[in-house]
């Protein structure tokens, strides 16, 4: 029975040697197999990461805070006196209060300049500038071109930060872009992108638009704040977003650093911006409007009309003419040129190449100052006339009189056609044609009257695109109409 017991011992022995060297092997194979990964990270990636995070260092204390205040006054209604008597409210609080909006702005100059959009200080009673050190100053409204949404503001401060300007003209997409500012308030907030595409126009946010398009985060709050690329230059003012929702989706806007700078230096020197002007009136050349011209291709864009006296006038330009270069420069659409045109000195002389009839022709135009402009007439209602019922492209037409023209706003001297009906669903309601627009050529050919309209239409044939040129409220151009469905 002792030898018996005498085994116990040994066996609890062995059975503790055993799961000590189990336990062992098992801990080594184990942190073996979970040991943390280190990745390698190339020194190219180590570089470009602290190179972002030098130019944000750089730039951020010239970005400030943007905070103005506005009177909003309601019109007074007939009621309101006896509303006031029954429920009196103190200081008129009823018919006026204030309204805070929140934006961005950078530094342009030591002696405290500051770069904005026009929307975030427009009609303020108050501006207040808080910098990245917290200190908050008084601002005072320099000038603001609402044309191109820039405004300039000045706060009384020396040797502040800042942030220089980059050629916009020589941006390419693709490239590496930050964008800096106070989205919802949240101070200096940095995001990164690229650009998404460079002189977008007919966004309608502003009247001169060559716009930078970029993917870098863009909320409200970021307007007025800096685009600066990868030397930290500002190369745009960020300006808008396009959202359905009111928050960043992938698209936003800037204003060229070029145009800025242009717009900066006119505000701080003369208090207002002016432009240049030529006296024409241009628009698109599309495909189907460069066929009816005998054209192969769509290149530049095409004169509608021509201001009599204006610096285009003197120069030989004339209605159908193709502008192709300006100033040396290819002209690609209605926003380059017209941007172009604005940016030109005053009194300075120009060369433009233009295209008339497949032959190229130079012409010299002395620029003159833009004038004021004038506000657009809408069509009125054309009066109960004997109508005469036509199958061209679904319209209705009478003559013009100088009657008729007066409502409409176009000059008494004109000659054409009115349109008094589109049909629903016809061509000419597709291409755009409108109530009240003035038909005055088919196809190059001028129409004076109802009877000259009747004969040349009537011999368009069913298949054929007819190019039309029409006055609507003095404003002309060109338009093709679509075979009728």
């Amino acid at each position: 029975m002792k030898k018996k017991f005498i085994w116990i011992p040994v066996i609890l022995l062995i059975g503790f040697l055993l799961g000590g060297i189990t336990y062992y092997f098992l801990s080594t194979i184990t942190t073996t197999s979970y040991k943390p990964f280190t990745p390698r990270v190339p020194k190219q990636i180590e570089e470009a990461s602290r190179a972002f995070s030098e130019i944000v260092k750089a730039v951020s204390p010239c970005v400030v805070n943007i905070s103005s205040t506005k009177i909003v006054r309601r019109q007074p209604s007939p009621f309101d006196e006896f509303f006031e008597f029954f429920y009196p409210l103190p200081d008129g609080r009823s018919r006026k209060w204030k309204e805070q909006s929140l934006g961005s702005g950078v530094i342009v100059s030591s002696d405290g300049y500051i770069v904005t959009n026009n929307h975030v200080v427009e009609q303020a009673s108050e501006i207040k500038v808080t910098l990245i050190d917290k200190k908050s100053f008084k601002a005072k409204l320099i000038g603001s071109d609402p044309k191109t949404d820039i405004a300039i503001i000045k706060i009384d401060a020396k040797g502040l930060s800042v942030v220089p300007f980059g050629d916009s003209e020589k941006l390419q997409v693709g490239e590496f872009v930050l964008a800096i500012g106070n989205p919802f308030g949240l101070s200096h907030t940095v995001t990164m992108g690229i650009i998404s595409a460079v002189g977008r126009a007919d966004v309608g946010i502003a009247d001169y638009e060559d716009f930078i398009q970029t993917d870098a985060a863009i909320n409200p709050g970021n307007s007025g704040g800096p685009l600066v690329n990868i030397k930290g230059d500002i190369i745009g003012i960020n300006t808008a977003i396009f959202s359905k929702t009111g928050g960043y989706q992938g698209i936003g806007f800037a204003v060229p650093s070029n145009m800025v700078r242009a717009v900066k230096e006119q505000l701080t020197k003369e208090g207002k911006v002016t432009r240049g002007w030529i006296g024409v009136t241009i628009q698109e050349l599309t495909p189907d409007i460069a066929q009816k011209f005998g054209l192969k291709y769509s290149q530049g864009v095409l004169v509608s009309d021509v201001i009599k006296g204006s610096p285009a006038y003197k120069a030989g330009i004339v209605r159908g003419d193709i502008i192709i270069e300006f100033s040396g420069k290819k002209v690609k659409d209605v926003g380059t040129l017209r941007n172009m045109v604005a940016q030109s000195k005053i009194g300075s002389q120009v060369e433009i190449k233009i295209l008339r009839r497949d032959k190229e022709i130079t012409v010299t135009a002395t620029i003159t100052e833009l004038p004021a402009d004038g506000s657009e007439v809408r069509p009125g209602s054309s009066p109960n006339m004997d109508m005469v019922q036509n199958a061209f492209s679904g319209i209705t037409v009478i003559d013009l009189n100088s009657n008729i023209a007066k409502q409409l706003g176009v000059d008494k001297d004109e000659k054409g056609v009115v349109i008094i009906k589109v049909d629903p669903g016809s061509s000419a309601e597709e291409a755009g044609i409108r109530k009240g627009d003035v038909i005055q050529e088919i196809d190059r050919q001028r129409i004076s009257n109802l009877n000259e309209f009747n004969r040349i239409a009537s011999k368009i044939k069913a298949q054929d695109t007819v190019l039309l040129f029409i006055n609507r409220g003095g404003k002309k151009f060109y338009v093709t109409l679509q075979p009728q469905g």
